[in-house]
């Protein structure tokens, strides 16, 4: 994170950021877009750096040199030395002018952003250009992202705000409008197929599956991978019931919401679970069609067998259930509820999709 070559499949945002320096028409504030993982903080630390660097010195003089020049003095760079002074401090997350702001729990809150607005009203400490991080600006609620907008109406002199959110849609118009937007893609899997095998101690079989299921998240791949992730999915696709879809029909209820009651325990891997209960019967799917494109290859004997006695319009009808109660979830329903109604539809939808076609036949 010392330098933008450090910024893996990022080629654009890498150059957009350089021709600022390069050029010094850097804009008062920015927005990363992009999935979590892709680079986005990393982007925004070396940008900092960078602002800031203070530059090596010639051999033995250390940084003597460019230290005595004030702040304002200082020339921008294109690429941070990573041992100045400065650079050293936003390395170790503590430089002064260097500010992050993010969620207080589930928002971003008013005092959060009245806060900041009072730090802003004074010079930067010791920096030529303060830089503040706004991670997961999505989850401002409305008052706060009033407050930034009047902000970004008037920017606080030598000053850059960094905003990082999913997407653009995710923010208000009028907040997205007075910044540089700048997209961050999925890195490739084949290149965090490579840092897996490279970084952790796993076995090499696994590491397209992980690197596949990642979604282009780098950070997500390496959670996946600490997690015992293959360990778990596997025993998530039995548990459900989707390893046999066909035989969902004559579980008994009991058992159909005794899975939905687990699953609403454990909140941290909710998420994660519902995507990968949809990319299993993605799966189921697409090894009929094009077997190269199964992400869970590691399975492909269990998938052929699980698609013998189930249709595709049964396994999109799951798809669309899981779906629907992602949905009801992101609304604040009744979480446990929710999952139990969805096992209950899977059952269902199972009997509907295959059996009954059976019968047509």
């Amino acid at each position: 994170m010392s330098s933008f070559e450090s910024i893996i499949d990022q080629e654009r945002p890498v150059r957009i950021l350089s021709t600022f320096l390069k050029k010094q028409t850097i804009p008062h504030a920015l927005l990363f877009t992009g999935i979590e993982g892709v680079g986005k903080k990393s982007a925004a630390m070396v940008f900092a750096m960078a602002c800031n660097c203070f530059g090596q010195a010639p051999e033995g003089d250390g940084n003597i040199q460019r230290d005595r020049l004030s702040p304002i003095d200082q020339p921008i760079t294109t690429e941070p030395c990573s041992v100045c002074r400065s650079c050293r401090k936003i390395l170790s997350g503590n430089h002064p002018d260097v500010i992050h702001i993010e969620p207080s729990g589930p928002f971003i809150r008013i005092a959060q952003i009245r806060a900041l607005c009072d730090t802003l009203a004074m010079k930067p400490y010791e920096a030529k250009l303060r830089v503040v991080i706004i991670e997961n600006a999505q989850t401002m609620n409305p008052p706060a992202a009033n407050a930034l907008l009047k902000m970004l109406e008037e920017p606080p002199d030598r000053t850059i705000l960094i905003l990082m959110a999913p997407q653009k849609a995710d923010l208000l118009p009028t907040i997205v409008s007075r910044c540089q937007s700048i997209r961050f893609a999925p890195v490739t899997s084949k290149t965090i197929t490579a840092m897996l095998n490279e970084e952790n101690n796993i076995d090499p079989e696994d590491t397209p599956v992980i690197a596949a299921m990642a979604s282009g998240s780098k950070s997500r791949a390496l959670e996946m991978t600490r997690s015992g992730w293959i360990r778990w999915r596997n025993w998530l696709i039995a548990a459900s019931g989707l390893n046999r879809p066909e035989s969902l029909p004559v579980r008994p209820p009991k058992m159909l919401l005794a899975f939905g009651e687990q699953l609403a325990k454990n909140k941290d891997l909710l998420s994660d679970s519902m995507e990968t209960m949809i990319t299993w019967l993605r799966d189921l799917i697409v090894c009929k069609y094009d077997p190269e494109k199964v992400i869970n290859a590691d399975l492909m004997d269990r998938l052929h067998a699980a698609t013998s006695n189930i249709t595709t319009r049964s396994l999109l009808s799951k798809i669309e259930t899981i779906q629907a109660a992602q949905k009801d979830i992101r609304a604040n329903s009744n979480l446990r509820l929710s999952l139990e109604v969805m096992m209950l539809r899977l059952a269902k939808d199972c009997d509907k999709g295959s059996i009954s076609e059976k019968m047509k036949m």
